[in-house]
């Protein structure tokens, strides 16, 4: 009896939204009288956080601080229309029409500053602290929230924009099957080392290190952590969780959560990533979607390293003590890996 290490490596390529066709998201925001930007939106946050992500995008497309933009998601009665959250298209979907939706507001404020300053627009800028100022001459400036307040009780005018974007549906070419099926794609790679008790069938997994390619990132601290908690989603799929089949019988069924096997913190092993920024040609400042794809590349992976360590291969999840001590026995007995 020994316990025995081994490496395992898988790579995957993700892709953002589906092929839908007639699936928009769309965004509303319009400035308040404190000169606040409320962003109105339908889609859901699921805490990975989508409005965080939204906040910043509407904040960087107009020009004012992250404390000026005021989120509100999932209310279908009163909101835009939106497809879903699923299928890691949120940041990539939802975030380009609140970015078209931010523009239609930032050019009512921009004629709005043009009118106030003897400008054209054209000669107008941003510049990234709330301000609007021709260019060249920093002491002509407007205060954004300023403009928007005054657009209002001054001027009676409403500073708004609406946005909404939608990829159109891709048929296959009946002759070759090509297709645009995605958005746009993200790739990772997973290194997962183990440990594989041949006593018990027991598998610790001593660290899962991976190298995500995501566009680029609007909030890396999320960014993280959606890469920890899918290195600990999919070692919790490879080795633990399960509803069917259960063994004996059905009766050995976990009833609720709390029969329900996951990794814990004693089982949790170092978990390190490398981001890499590629940004893409559609998404909001180059994104791509990270969410989903993070716990798909550590599963295969660990199997792999299983693989590795004793030789058994495991073709069904999760990968149970059982399952490698029967594929032991099976070597022993000269009938090949499991």
């Amino acid at each position: 009896m020994a316990r025995l290490r081994g490496t395992g490596i898988a790579a995957v390529n993700y892709p953002t939204g589906m092929n839908l066709g007639g699936d928009p998201s769309q965004a509303l925001i319009h400035a308040t009288t404190s000169g606040s930007f409320n962003v109105v939106l339908a889609a859901a946050d699921l805490g990975q956080g989508l409005r965080t992500v939204m906040a910043q995008i509407a904040a960087e497309t107009l020009g004012v601080p992250y404390g000026q933009i005021v989120i509100q998601t999932a209310d279908t009665d009163t909101g835009p229309h939106d497809m879903g959250t699923f299928a890691s298209r949120a940041t990539h979907r939802v975030g380009n029409a609140v970015k078209a939706a931010a523009i239609e507001a930032r050019e009512a404020v921009l004629q709005l500053a043009s009118e106030e300053l003897e400008v054209s627009i054209a000669d107008l800028v941003l510049d990234g602290r709330g301000g609007i100022q021709v260019a060249g001459s920093p002491q002509k400036r407007r205060d954004i929230a300023d403009l928007a307040s005054r657009a209002q009780f001054q001027y009676g005018r409403t500073i708004a924009g609406r946005g909404v974007y939608m990829k159109p549906k891709s048929d296959v070419d009946p002759e070759t099957g090509a297709m645009d099926p995605d958005s746009t794609q993200a790739y990772a790679c997973t290194v997962a080392e183990v440990e594989v008790d041949t006593e018990t069938g027991a598998v610790a997994v001593l660290s899962i290190r991976s190298a995500y390619e995501v566009g680029q990132q609007v909030n890396p601290a999320l960014v993280q952590g959606q890469i920890t908690g899918g290195a600990w989603m999919g070692m919790s799929h490879a080795l633990y969780e399960t509803t069917e089949p259960c063994y004996p019988s059905r009766d050995h069924s976990p009833k609720d959560f709390a029969g329900y096997l996951m990794p814990g913190m004693a089982e949790l092993p170092i978990i390190e990533a490398v981001v890499l920024e590629v940004p893409s040609s559609n998404g909001p400042y180059g994104v791509k979607g990270v969410g989903e794809m993070t716990a798909n590349s550590p599963i295969p992976a660990i199997v792999n390293a299983i693989y590795h360590a004793c030789g058994v291969r495991v073709d069904s999840l999760p990968v149970t003590p059982e399952a490698i001590l029967r594929g032991l026995d099976a070597l022993a007995q000269g009938k090949g890996a499991a």
